[in-house]
């Protein structure tokens, strides 16, 4: 009897033991949920208050700030004013390309003090600089701006000889005339639109000036694979057949059988 209760003790002390520990890690998990997680420190940051163009200085009256996690700071950063505009004698700060309401100001988006901000800074490596004189016909009717692709056709001969070719293709357009801002979304109708090339292009473009005439044309957004393309002549269009494939018609015959008439087709 002794060795039976002395069992039913220990069971009871280990359900009660259990219990507790089951009461406690419950209570500790609760604690834990119901507890405020550890604040985010934030940090104010320099955003433009308005539309800032390529190679326009930064004033004061162009900035604003707004709170972002300090733990999440974009590299590259404004937290001061102080270190975005000038001090004393300094000239400013210049946008290197344009810089939209609201959006960061980052110093790869900036020049130094006083630095020179020019369109040569927005080419790519080994890339150059080339204008191009164009006319309403042959800008797509002024709609051609900059930041946008094209690709530029060649118009040569006269009479019989008329020919055109594809000479470039994806072509990016950095200016047109003296306006180099990409967010500028007013066609105008241009005298040179002023594109990004290799200097093979480049060579290539110089000769066509010379040879005749050049137009350009716009390409979708989306992206598309380039593939040769033959020249087109005069001749080519000229063409005496229609494109459009012609249907022979139907031939059919009479048949009279009991004093009524039948027709069958004959293909």
């Amino acid at each position: 009897m002794r060795i039976k209760a002395l069992m039913l003790a220990t069971a009871g002390l280990t359900v009660a033991g259990g219990s507790a520990y089951i009461a406690q890690t419950l209570i500790n998990t609760n604690a834990a949920e119901s507890s405020p997680a550890p604040a985010v420190r934030l940090v104010p940051v320099v955003i433009a208050a308005s539309d800032i163009g390529f190679g326009q200085e930064i004033e004061r009256t162009m900035l604003s700030t707004i709170k972002w996690p300090e733990n999440a700071l974009p590299p590259g950063v404004y937290t001061e004013f102080t270190d975005l505009l000038p001090q004393g004698e300094d000239e400013g700060r210049r946008a290197r390309r344009a810089i939209g309401k609201g959006e960061l100001v980052l110093a790869g988006k900036v020049s130094n003090f006083g630095e020179k901000v020019t369109i040569v800074q927005t080419l790519g490596p080994n890339r150059r600089a080339m204008a191009i004189k164009v006319d309403a016909e042959t800008a797509v009717g002024g709609f051609v701006t900059p930041g946008d692709y094209v690709d530029v056709l060649l118009t040569q001969g006269r009479e019989e000889s008329l020919r055109a070719v594809t000479i470039l293709q994806n072509i990016r357009v950095i200016g047109v005339d003296q306006d180099s801002d990409e967010q500028s979304d007013m066609p105008e109708v241009a005298r040179t639109v002023t594109v990004e090339v290799t200097p093979e292009q480049g060579q290539r473009l110089a000769l066509a000036q010379e040879a005749g005439t050049l137009s350009l044309t716009l390409r979708t957004l989306e992206a598309s694979e380039d593939a040769p393309l033959d020249s087109i002549r005069l001749s080519d269009l000229l063409i005496e057949r229609s494109p459009v494939p012609v249907t022979e018609p139907v031939k059919t015959i009479k048949v009279r059988r009991a004093n009524v008439m039948f027709k069958e087709e004959i293909r």
